[in-house]
Order: C-alpha cells, then structure tokens, then sequence
C-alpha cells in the first residue's frame, strides 16, 4: 500500500490542530478556576497590608515601608519566609492530625468563595441554597482546628483547639438565625437573589434598614467566627502561647495566617451582599444611565462598576474590623460563651419570630 507524502503531512497537521485545540480547552477550563483564586490571594494580600498600615495608625508608629513602595510588599515577602522555613512535626503527637488540619481550615474557606456574586454575570456557582452552603462550609473549618490542637500534643493547643469548638458552636446559631431572617425576606437562599430583592427599591431597600437588629448580631457573630479581636481567645498569646497554632512552623503556619483572613474577606464579603446591597447600581443609573444601554459595551461596563461597588462595601466593613481589633480589648472565654448563649441567641431568635410574623401579615 502507497501513502502519499501530501497525505502523510495532512494527517501530521491535523493531528497538530486537534492537539492544538485540547490544549486550548484545558486552557479554558484552567482560567475560571485560577482567576478567582488569584484574586482571593490578592485580596488577601492588600488586606495584610491596610492592617499593618492601619495598626501603626492606630498605635502612632511607623507601619511596613521597605518591602516594596509604602511596603506593600512586605505580605509577599513574609509568606515567602514562611514558605522556606523548616517545617516541624510533633515528635509524640499525631501526624496525621497535625498536618491535615491547616488543610481542612482553608479548604473549608475556599469553598466558600463558589457562591459569593462579586456582580450580577460574575458568579461561580449560582445554587439555590447558596447561603446555606456556606453556613454548612463555614462549620468545618472549627474541626480542623481541633484536629490541629489535639494532634500537636501540647496542652496550650488542645485548650486553643477546644475553645475554636467552643465559640464556633456560640455563635454559629446566632449567625445562622440571622441569615434565614433574610432568606424570609427575600424568600431565596440564593446569594444572587438576596441581592437582587435588595436591589429592586435602591439604597433603601438594603436588609440594613429592614433588619437593623439582624444587622448588629450578624457583625458580632462573623467577628466571632474569624476570631477576630475582641474574640481571639482561641490564640490568646497572653494565655495560650499562640493556641492551635503554637506548635507549628514553614507553611503549615503560613495555612493558619492564610485562613484567618480569607475568613475575615469571605465574612465581609457576605456583609456586602446579605446585608448592604451587593452590587446594587441605582445610584450610577441615576447619574448616567446612557452608560448601561443594552449592548455588549453596557454589560462589561455594569459587570466594572458592579465589582467596584461591591469591593468598596467589603473593605468598608474590613476596614471596621481592623479598626475592632486595635481598639477593643479581648473578652474572657465565659464572657464570650454568655454573649453567645445569653444575649445573642435570643436577640436573633426574637428578630426571626418578627420576620416571621412581618411576612405571614403581609400577605
């Protein structure tokens, strides 16, 4: 059997095509999943930065100014040190456990992120129980801590361990009563139509203003939730060394620092759009509304503006958070559990019977 040379080189070439278009196709399916996550690590980044910056406001001192222009890149630098350093093993704890509870903690987080809508085309995954996903994700994060406390076999990190348990359960209930008092008003779980029936009667049609109460419990229990300053009893360095954390080193302690703000961006971010509208655009549809028209310019526009808007919400609140941490002192574990059992968890529970009631009269 004869085979032409023209022959031989057409079937070369469009072999080379066919592999020319997988690799094309992988690369389309690679660019949604590392687009996000580049800029969660960019989020994260700029968030260590304005609290650096802010702290050393707060506390009249010199903040990060070497590392970079205005030092911002002094985040970089020290998660690169992190990266190189030694990474250490409990020589009588469990392993196991040791290593797969930094994992467990930012994983958790992560998956978070699928349902956040940044703007109203901009959204990884748009599930009808998109809320309670999260609040369902947000719970697994504590048992990693707790895997990570009892396996380094020290009694400063089990006690950091138990008490991340502890205040999660505290206030995870409270949170969780709050978001269904929106899911009532908004009568979704999805993130995306929680924002849009905030959006349909402008800036005052914000859950802000409808649920004030819901409002105030949701920023002290997400506060809880990152551990964040006036609840950081689970590190505690006054009292518990660094808590889970105090046996750790290299990249496993970079996970844990890692966690604790993409925690703080998601918890933020929920604040934007469970609560202060999302990417609500009334306000640039009043002042220029020619620049929205129904066309392929308008739409990538709107999607810009959109996720402006919504980072401007997110690190207004992020903002206030940082100025929390600095400002406030730290609370003693029985006051924590008391404003969690006590005076949380009725409050929310009180306003869920009053959104409750508000929807059944209305109808």
């Amino acid at each position: 059997m004869i085979i032409n040379i023209t022959e031989v080189q057409a079937i070369n070439s469009f072999s080379r095509l066919e592999s020319f278009k997988e690799l094309y196709e992988i690369i389309w399916m690679l660019i949604p999943i590392f687009t996000p996550v580049l800029g969660i690590t960019i989020g994260v980044l700029v968030i260590v930065w304005l609290e650096r910056e802010i702290s050393a406001g707060i506390q009249q001192r010199i903040g990060p100014e070497y590392a970079g222009p205005l030092g911002i890149l002094q985040a970089l630098a020290d998660g690169t040190k992190l990266l190189f350093k030694e990474n250490l093993l409990p020589s009588r704890g469990d392993t196991r456990l040791f290593s797969i509870g930094p994992s467990i903690a930012v994983i958790s987080i992560l998956l978070s992120y699928l349902v956040i809508p940044f703007s109203y085309r901009l959204v990884l995954s748009d599930l009808s129980l998109g809320v309670f996903l999260w609040i369902a994700i947000s719970s697994i994060a504590p048992i990693g801590l707790l895997m990570s406390g009892y396996g380094s076999n020290n009694k400063y990190s089990f006690l950091g361990g138990l008490r991340a348990a502890a205040q999660s359960i505290s206030y995870e209930i409270p949170l969780t009563l709050c978001v269904l008092s929106i899911s009532l008003l908004s009568n979704s779980l999805s993130t995306v139509d929680i924002v849009e029936a905030q959006s349909k009667y402008g800036f005052w049609g914000w859950n802000l203003w409808r649920q004030p109460i819901g409002f105030i419990v949701f920023l002290i229990s997400s506060l809880a939730e990152c551990e964040r300053l006036p609840f950081d009893l689970p590190e505690a360095e006054e009292e518990l060394v660094a808590g889970y954390q105090t046996e750790y080193s290299g990249i496993k302690f970079g996970l844990f620092y890692v966690a604790s703000y993409l925690n703080l961006l998601v918890s933020s971010l929920f604040v934007t759009v469970l609560y202060l509208g999302g990417w609500n655009l009334s306000i640039p549809y009043i002042f220029a509304p020619e620049l929205f028209e129904i066309n392929k310019a308008g739409k990538v526009f709107e999607t810009i503006i959109g996720i402006f808007i919504t980072l401007a919400k997110t690190y207004l609140f992020l903002f206030i958070s940082i100025t929390t941490r600095w400002t406030l002192p730290r609370l003693r574990m029985d006051q924590l559990l008391n404003l969690g059992w006590k005076f949380l968890l009725p409050i929310s529970l009180g306003n869920l019977l009053l959104t409750t009631s508000s929807q059944l009269l209305s109808l």
